[in-house]
């Protein structure tokens, strides 16, 4: 990710510098809970919020920030984008993996007017299907690397 800003918990500053605190930031709010529990709630907790937005739900909170909507947005496409780092790490040898810019793609992809409802069945389905990948994937493939071009090696664990 080209990461520019600090909108919907983008990176800010040095974070780029720091590949591996960037990372940690990433991980560190699942702390010792079972990831896959973590993502197997996801879904529920989207629509919650988006029950709780209301009105409100393409509201953006300041200039440069993104509404509820385009934050589910990107997470439909940090699923999307996941799923094929996860098939790249599992199926290549220490592939080189691309970032992309956040902000281009919500804006590109107008997810601020996207249908929720649409949003919310795709981000299922996609995790739907990494989680049924990390089911079917032994422990010790987990820990397959990718190289990010911006971050070092990331592993599906």
């Amino acid at each position: 990710m080209t990461e520019r800003t600090a909108s919907a918990g983008g990176v800010v500053g040095d974070e780029l510098a720091d590949p591996q605190a960037y990372q940690r930031r990433l991980v560190g709010p699942v702390g010792y809970d079972d990831p896959a529990a973590v993502q197997a709630a996801t879904g529920a907790a989207w629509r919650a919020l988006v029950a709780e937005a209301g009105p409100d739900l393409r509201t953006r909170p300041a200039p440069g920030e993104w509404s509820a909507l385009e934050c589910l947005g990107h997470a439909v496409d940090g699923e999307l984008v996941m799923s094929g780092r996860y098939r790249w790490a599992l199926a290549e040898d220490d592939p080189e993996i691309v970032g992309y810019d956040q902000d281009r793609w919500v804006t590109a992809l107008d997810h601020g007017r996207a249908d929720p409802g649409d949003l919310l069945r795709l981000f299922d389905a996609l995790r739907a299907a990494n989680l049924a990948l990390w089911n079917a994937t032994a422990p010790g493939l987990r820990a397959r690397t990718v190289r990010h071009r911006e971050r070092g090696p990331e592993s599906m664990a």
